[in-house]
């Protein structure tokens, strides 16, 4: 690989993506509120996106807590982002909120419906106030565009170190 390969291919832009509890049974469960696409297909069109934009994702999806707060902590070493979905645990993990702050990465949360229109339970996220964004209601599409506006800050946020006009 020549050098100016290497440099081009490390300067690419890093995101992890998270998928949380029950996601991977997207296309399956409860179609009518979560949609029919499946989860692979999701990751598809955001590995498309991506690559569309020369960056690279990293996708995790786990039914554990623990092992979403792995993988953000495992982050901390190579991405310069993330996009989440904590399903459920958006509602519950004080955990996974901290593991966000910890690592102070730039995060996207993401929800396929609208979580403020959902039932009383689901309106609360704990991990919103240290996401940069939040992006729910537009199902599978949710995605592309937190993975979209990721991107954005992130090209933002290197312009302004560079001193670069945007």
């Amino acid at each position: 690989m020549s050098d100016g390969a290497r440099h081009k291919s490390e300067t690419k832009t890093k995101v992890l993506v998270l998928h949380g509890p029950n996601l991977n049974l997207l296309g399956r469960r409860e179609p009518a509120i979560y949609g029919s696409e499946s989860l692979e297909q999701i990751d598809a069109a955001l590995r498309e996106a991506a690559l569309g934009r020369g960056a690279t994702l990293r996708i995790v999806q786990s039914n554990h807590e623990g092992a979403l707060i792995d993988a953000l902590h495992d982050a901390l070493d190579w991405a310069d982002g993330a996009l989440l979905n904590p399903g459920a645990y958006t509602h519950t993990s004080i955990a996974l909120r901290d593991a966000i702050a910890a690592v102070g990465l730039p995060v996207v949360e993401i929800h396929l419906t609208n979580i403020a229109s959902r039932e009383p339970f689901r309106r609360r996220s704990l991990v919103a106030a240290v996401c940069i964004g939040t992006v729910a209601g537009f199902g599978a599409r949710s995605y592309l565009l937190a993975l979209a506006g990721l991107l954005d800050h992130l090209a933002e946020g290197r312009s302004k170190r560079e001193g670069k006009p945007q």
